[in-house]
């Protein structure tokens, strides 16, 4: 998995105060589509909230002093919940588009994430091309930067939306469909997780920087930034990324 990391890129941010905010121990509720392993997931040995945007929250609210209680919300209703103050901030692999910058406020990107496609391991070596010109069929979750890729790919009338990462990847398995658009980081996570049946078989398709995302106005916005700031220059995210990807 390797090769795929290589394609996250970190947005460096500009410099900024010297320490880190201090939210006084404050307590924030964290939402989460906890079916995307390795971002987020429920450990079925301990039932805890895990993954990589756990560990980046936890380490940044060990800068600015908070705490973080991640809530396991459905994607399809985690911004509207988000409006309705069920929780503080979202974390869950959440790409920042234009379009959403109109409704919400998002802190500075902790990765940039690269969108594939993955499909059964025969089809490993398949072109996008190919994929195009065999009239293929592909999945992705609803509501979601990778459907919006999908239907650009192979037209809306060929793309089926599921709720969950993990429904798309049942169909896909199941032949159902061809291939699912899944970003990078989760695609690397299914591919361990099936090695030998699963593959991401093109990749670099679209490129999404992934930020935290907070309501409009809110001022905690710029105390996660600086707490992100320092998670960057100590090295702390460096340290997660090599956790979860490998990359040393």
């Amino acid at each position: 998995m390797k090769k795929f990391v290589m394609t996250l890129a970190f947005a460096m941010l500009a410099t900024g105060a010297a320490h880190a905010a201090d939210l006084g121990g404050k307590l924030l509720k964290v939402g989460s589509d906890t079916t995307s392993p390795p971002m987020e997931s429920i450990d079925p040995a301990s039932g805890q909230i895990v993954g990589f945007d756990v560990d980046v929250v936890n380490a940044i609210c060990a800068k600015i002093h908070c705490q973080a209680e991640f809530v396991t919300t459905g994607w399809d209703g985690i911004f509207a919940a988000l409006d309705q103050s069920s929780f503080d901030l979202v974390a869950s692999g959440v790409s920042i588009t234009d379009e959403r910058k109109k409704a919400m406020d998002f802190s500075d990107p902790y990765i940039v994430n690269s969108q594939v496609v993955l499909t059964r391991a025969e089809d490993q070596g398949i072109t996008l091309e190919q994929f195009k010109a065999q009239g293929r069929k592909l999945s992705a979750q609803a509501n979601t930067t990778d459907a919006q890729v999908a239907e650009g790919l192979v037209g809306k009338e060929n793309v089926a939306a599921y709720d969950t990462f993990s429904a798309a990847i049942i169909a896909l398995k199941n032949k159902d469909v061809d291939g699912v658009v899944i970003n990078g980081a989760n695609a690397a996570a299914y591919e361990r997780e099936f090695a030998g049946q699963l593959v991401a078989a093109i990749k670099g398709l679209q490129s999404d920087p992934i930020g935290l995302v907070f309501r409009k106005g809110d001022e905690n916005v710029a105390a996660f930034n600086e707490g992100l700031q320092e998670i960057k220059k100590d090295g702390t995210l460096d340290k997660l990324v090599a956790k979860y990807w490998g990359l040393k």
